[in-house]
């Protein structure tokens, strides 16, 4: 047995009102669901980007909880990829730029593909990366 796919990735952010104008404003993900306070989910792609207030997270369901998702709250800055096409990376880059957004790093690696990294308003670190990266075609 092996896992066929990543369904959602999470990132713990500080302020859940910029995270959710600079994901949904700015890169332009679909909102699916948002509890005040807590968290704010989006489609993207075939999967969906969990963004979550870590403090709020860290709070074990109550016993007759209707989800009893366990705690899960962390702390810091995280990491996400997202995937993009060659032709499509110096759009994005072009596109974050004139929106006041930093490029922290701009390269092709050495098995081929290239990466842009940039930082969300909780200062998690972004990137737009062609999969080749990975051997994914």
């Amino acid at each position: 047995m092996r896992p066929r796919s990543i369904l959602e990735s999470a990132l713990y952010v500080t302020d859940l009102v910029a995270a959710e104008a600079f994901y949904e404003d700015v890169l332009g993900l679909e909102r699916l669901a948002k509890v005040e306070g807590r968290h704010i989910f989006f489609r993207c792609g075939d999967g969906v980007l969990l963004l979550f207030n870590g403090e709020a997270t860290q709070v074990p369901p109550p016993p007759d909880a209707r989800l009893p998702v366990p705690p899960h709250g962390t702390s810091g800055q995280g990491h996400l990829c997202f995937a993009a096409p060659g032709d499509e990376i110096d759009r994005w880059r072009d596109f974050l730029t004139e929106r006041g957004i930093a490029i922290e790093a701009d390269f092709s690696w050495p098995q081929g593909g290239r990466s842009i990294y940039f930082r969300d308003p909780s200062g998690n670190s972004l990137e737009f990366a062609q999969p080749r990266i990975w051997g994914i075609e």
